[in-house]
């Protein structure tokens, strides 16, 4: 599947040991496909929350920090609104000599997509800043490259 749509649901805060967080109801991998792991933006209770999920056997969850319960007045036991949706460039919004050059490249692409945005949005700024088309070509390649040997930057 692999879109970034936003996803909409009702939970709960709720808290276990020392870690505060809300469940995920939905399938991840099913939502927005499989990735090693899944970098969100979005809001609860129409306040701005980002996090990358948590997993626990087949359960997803966004854990949130002190900071955030504290800012965003929100307590233990709430119900509220979660709006969810991947973070970052996401593969229908990027050229296409960039997806398929990650696409004929598994491990490239898989690496690519674990890394949180702020690498992903380097990599993409590095390319989509050549001027020519040979300079283009050659940062993908070098990108594919650096993905291969699992370096985050260049």
């Amino acid at each position: 599947m692999g879109t970034s749509g936003e996803k909409v649901f009702d939970a709960i805060i709720e808290r276990e040991g020392k870690f505060t967080f809300v469940a995920i109801p939905f399938s991840p991998a099913e939502a927005w496909g499989a990735k090693p792991r899944y970098h969100v933006t979005g809001t609860i209770n129409d306040f701005p929350v980002r996090g990358t999920l948590g997993v626990l056997g087949q359960d997803y969850f966004l854990r949130l920090g002190a900071a955030w319960m504290r800012d965003s007045a929100t307590e233990i036991g709430a119900s509220v609104r979660v709006r969810l949706g991947l973070e970052g460039p996401q593969e229908e919004n990027l050229a296409p000599d960039i997806v398929q050059a990650l696409t004929e490249n598994a491990h490239a692409k898989e690496f690519f997509d674990s890394l949180p945005t702020f690498y992903r949005k380097n990599y993409i700024r590095w390319i989509e800043s050549a001027k020519r088309q040979e300079t283009r070509a050659r940062r993908v390649a070098e990108m594919l490259a650096l993905l291969n040997e699992s370096k985050r930057e260049k």
